[in-house]
């Protein structure tokens, strides 16, 4: 009778080995701060450069209103994701499929959660791959216009080969430098459109259309000051005396519709929709991203999880609402659907700007990528009764 509980307390042991060698749960020890810059990594990403854009698909009432509805609704849905982490007593729900398993059932659970799961963070990182070596291939046609043509396929390749040594970091916990960078790298090109679009909307109010000059002096004064001091303190100098030489809106900018016939203007609203829930597409790690956070019954992990998804989505307010009406406002129906491409000029700025979207989404791919590690090294262990083991995981990640 003596030995049963040392049988119950031995059955886990695998499951808890198998913990400690998988990459979500093989450290614990990340602070408040941790989640702050993962969820900023995993949310601002180039999915805001598409927000001006998404704005001219929907107009200026529509697109405020869902802008700030997604704003609310992701926030409060994070939240219950926060709280659900903990909610069972004595567990942590650490992956997505363990809370689709408890609410669904163990066979029913994985089926509802780990397809849409893994659509997510594979296609988010398909399109980070294409968003990286795009911003390789536009900072190579901006420093070396006469140069020699390269077709994108060798940008994606290059920017593909570098998560080659980065795939291979042992734990979530590990990409938090990375993650930090790119998290930083987000808010330095938001600056720096936000400081563009401002010395635009000066312009616009000097030399530009006369019904946007009242509109124009007061956004851009403002958003010249606030902006400014972050230009300041990120020890971006030479941006404000560059940016000055930016262009402000052009007398023929509209608001009206981008197509003529209302088949077509339906068509722009719901692909507005869904330029709006790419940017907002960032809830796919949030349990994974509070499972490197250590808890214990008096402090859960849900209260430095909680603090830094706080800072994170101030960040996603202050990061995309300017962004998103003031390219509207500048540029109007007219507007590229990646905002950096109707900045044309000056040349340094635009190289400055795709140089940190390329940091941002070499972070980002890591944050969607590491998931999904840990998916296929559990299914290759439990599934199919591989041996942990680094070679396993260097096969692995290496073929993903």
């Amino acid at each position: 009778m003596e030995i049963q509980p040392e049988k119950r307390e031995s059955a886990p042991s695998n499951d808890d080995s198998l913990n400690d060698w998988l990459p979500i749960t093989k450290s614990r020890n990340a602070k408040w701060w941790y989640s702050a810059f993962h969820n900023v990594t995993a949310m601002v990403g180039a999915g805001v450069l598409g927000l001006p854009y998404a704005c001219s698909l929907l107009g200026w009432g529509p697109g405020i209103a869902i802008m700030v509805l997604s704003w609310v609704i992701t926030f409060y849905t994070l939240w219950q994701m926060v709280e659900m982490h903990e909610m069972v007593p004595g567990k942590r729900f650490d992956r997505y499929h363990e809370l689709g398993q408890y609410a669904f059932g163990e066979k029913l659970g994985l089926w509802v959660v780990v397809p849409l799961q893994l659509m997510c963070e594979v296609g988010v990182d398909i399109v980070y791959v294409v968003t990286g070596g795009t911003s390789m291939k536009k900072i190579y046609n901006v420093l070396y216009p006469d140069g020699k043509e390269i077709r994108s396929t060798w940008f994606y390749v290059a920017f593909g080969a570098l998560h080659f040594f980065l795939s291979h970091l042992p734990s979530f916990n590990s990409i938090t430098a990375i993650s930090f960078f790119a998290a930083l790298m987000s808010l330095r090109y938001m600056i720096l459109q936000h400081y563009m679009l401002s010395i635009g909307l000066c312009s616009s109010a000097l030399t530009g259309n006369l019904a946007l000059r009242p509109c124009g002096c007061v956004f851009g004064l403002t958003y010249l000051l606030s902006w400014g001091i972050l230009i300041a303190l990120a020890r971006y100098s030479t941006i404000a005396w560059v940016a000055s030489v930016r262009k402000g809106v052009q007398p023929t900018v509209s608001y009206g519709p981008r197509s003529a016939t209302p088949k077509a203007q339906v068509f722009d609203f719901f692909s507005g929709l869904g330029d709006v829930a790419f940017a907002f597409a960032g809830h796919n790690v949030v349990l994974e991203i509070q499972a490197t956070i250590p808890s214990t019954p008096g402090k859960p992990s849900k209260g430095p999880m909680w603090k830094g998804v706080v800072i994170a989505y101030l960040v996603v307010a202050a990061c995309y609402f300017p962004v998103a009406f003031c390219g509207y406002l500048v540029f109007g129906n007219q507007v590229e659907d990646n905002v950096l491409v109707s900045l044309e000029k000056p040349a340094y700025l635009i190289v400055a700007a795709n140089a940190f979207v390329l940091v941002h989404v070499i972070g980002s791919y890591q944050v969607f990528a590491m998931p999904v590690f840990d998916m296929m090294e559990s299914f290759l262990v439990k599934q199919m009764h591989f041996k942990p083991s680094l070679m396993l995981r260097t096969i692995t990640r290496t073929s993903y």
